[in-house]
């Protein structure tokens, strides 16, 4: 199926647990202690973005994007479909946040999310070119891979960044 050109294409919204694989504009809101991962490649002009919620699934299969160590491989098989190289990819995550500061630190999901995907890129010889992440502000991505692979976090507490 063809894509329609990303200027009058809708953007879609992807929840927790979910993912999207292609040229068109994608975006995930609410990332506390989830984090937003993207990957790019450069050469195909096409990228994936998942909302992963939890560190590890535990050995579920249901909802692989729900989890940091089911989801990258995910990715990866999608973007394989699709003839993207691994050697180009370029990975983004915003999120980790530490939204119960009182639950004590082996509990922290956001700063577990943050290393357990920090883990499983390098694991697969991705390059992680850049985060926002940790804090105590939730976010919102907005990423673009039919402009470039450009990434924007809109934080809780009004600062816009570009990743």
């Amino acid at each position: 199926m063809a894509e329609p050109n990303s200027q009058t294409q809708t953007t879609a919204m992807i929840g927790i647990g979910e993912y999207r694989v292609g040229t068109f504009p994608m975006m995930t809101i609410g990332l506390g202690s989830c984090i937003g991962l993207t990957l790019y490649d450069p050469l195909k002009k096409t990228g994936a973005m998942v909302h992963i919620m939890l560190p590890d699934s535990g050995g579920r299969t249901e909802r692989p994007g729900k989890y940091a160590d089911t989801a990258i491989p995910l990715l990866l098989k999608e973007l394989d479909a699709l003839g993207c190289s691994k050697r180009s990819l370029v990975a983004k995550i915003a999120g980790g946040a530490c939204m119960f500061e009182y639950f004590g630190t082996n509990l922290n999901i956001g700063e577990r999310n943050t290393d357990k995907v920090r883990i499983g890129l390098k694991e697969q010889g991705i390059k992680l070119s850049s985060e926002d992440v940790g804090g105590k502000v939730g976010r919102t991505v907005t990423f673009l891979p039919g402009s470039g692979g450009k990434v924007s976090v809109r934080r809780a507490d009004g600062v816009t960044t570009e990743l």
